[in-house]
């Protein structure tokens, strides 16, 4: 197989959660001082226009960044991968699928680029794709739960922008959410990514505080291949844990509890699968570090291991969903784990949704508005035990629908996923 071409740094995009608050401070005091100049007959001129209008450059310039960074990543993946019959039917109805739902996109993606809720692309590390973006709650009357959340994408397409719409969601439930980028095949490989996931849950348990985040209540996230990495990193940091001599920089007493939404968590399961569904076996074998590797990044296998039985035990509460009519990653994957953890004694919970598709759960039904099962039940979960959050909660109005219903049932007709 070819060699993977070189790793190309991406736009840097650092984010400054108190550079706000100092330009405001700045223009307060050089304002008093000019009122002092000026005789009371001259008006003078209103500072906060100049900064609305470097303020909206700066988000135009951070649009175009971002479009020229996923654009670049897709045509460098296109040419590793080459352009083959499957591939290019997969992107043909990924186009089609993408375009009958741009109605809701476009909403989230203007909210993604303009809200002053949403700080993106904070520097957690110093490789590529070191960077999280922040959904932060409107109202600042105290510490906020947390949620970290890692994206999905067949390990070579996640974006931490795909993770606005529940970023949103959450943020008006008064939860605030960190979506962790990673470095993707062929940027890296799995061992990349795990790490960066680590390293960004540890600035978030680290830094959070900062951010009006509670860093006593922190749970981990992933969807899809954003579950496997994500149950990798939480099972690797408790090994180190259970291991004496090993130096941590964050800790999974830190995580409240665990969300692995369409998860595949063993490999030597998937290899067959993916390789029917296009994602080729020696491209995945490349992506996974070789067949050798699959144990060491398979959760369900590693919790089985007798040496890392004092790890398991100290694991948060693992709770996976799963659709199951999920043809990208079975509902298997999510059962058999959950029976491995339970039978390591691990506390582990499976919800099934009965006929949801992998893109369901995740899109379809958030854009859908209105009750949405899974966003209802983790927003439950992080508030049990705060009665005035749940007391907000049942008050809360109904979610906007943002794509009609035949423009849903179209995309998850041609869904490639």
């Amino acid at each position: 197989m070819a060699t993977p071409p070189a790793t190309m740094p991406d736009v840097d995009m650092d984010s400054n959660p108190l550079l706000s608050g100092v330009l405001s401070q700045t223009n307060m005091g050089t304002t008093k001082k000019h009122r002092r100049r000026r005789s009371a007959s001259r008006p003078s001129p209103a500072p906060s226009q100049p900064l609305r209008r470097q303020s909206f450059s700066r988000d135009i310039g951070h649009a175009a960044a971002e479009t020229y960074l996923v654009t670049r990543l897709s045509f460098k993946l296109l040419r590793y991968l080459g352009v083959g019959y499957r591939w290019m039917t997969r992107l043909v109805a990924l186009g089609c699928y993408a375009m009958l739902l741009m109605p809701g996109f476009l909403r989230v993606a203007y909210y993604y680029f303009f809200s002053s809720q949403v700080r993106r692309s904070v520097v957690y590390g110093d490789q590529p794709r070191n960077r999280l973006d922040l959904y932060l709650p409107e109202n600042n009357d105290g510490p906020k739960p947390v949620v970290a959340f890692v994206t999905g994408g067949a390990w070579i397409i996640g974006y931490k922008a795909w993770g606005s719409l529940l970023g949103q969601q959450l943020a008006e439930r008064d939860i605030m959410v960190a979506c962790i980028d990673y470095r993707n095949f062929p940027q890296g490989t799995i061992g990349d990514m795990v790490k960066d996931v680590s390293q960004g849950i540890s600035f978030v348990c680290n830094n959070i505080a900062e951010y009006g985040g509670d860093p006593n209540r922190i749970y981990l996230m992933g969807q899809s291949a954003g579950a496997h990495i994500s149950a990798c990193a939480l099972l690797n940091q408790a090994i180190k844990e259970s291991r004496e001599g090993d130096i941590m920089s964050w800790s999974v007493s830190q995580i409240k509890a665990y969300f692995g939404l369409s998860g595949g968590y063993n490999l030597f399961n998937l290899v067959d699968h993916f390789h029917s569904r296009g994602l080729y076996r020696s491209t995945f074998l490349s992506i996974m570090e070789g067949e050798q590797s699959l144990p060491q990044f398979s959760p369900e296998i590693m919790i089985k291991d007798p040496t890392v039985r004092s790890a398991v035990s100290l694991l948060p509460r693992i709770i996976l969903f799963h659709g199951t009519m999920d043809n990208s990653i079975p509902s298997d994957s999510s059962k058999a784990f959950a029976d491995a953890l339970e039978g390591v004694g691990a506390e582990a919970e499976l919800i099934l949704y009965e006929g949801k598709t992998h893109t369901d759960l995740f899109l379809q039904d958030p854009l859908r508005g209105g009750k949405d099962e899974l966003i209802d039940y983790v927003v439950a979960f992080i508030h049990s035990g705060d009665a005035e959050a749940l007391a907000k909660d049942s008050m809360a109005p109904p979610r906007k629908r943002l794509v009609p219903e035949l423009l849903l049932k179209l995309a998850g007709k041609i869904s490639p996923f």
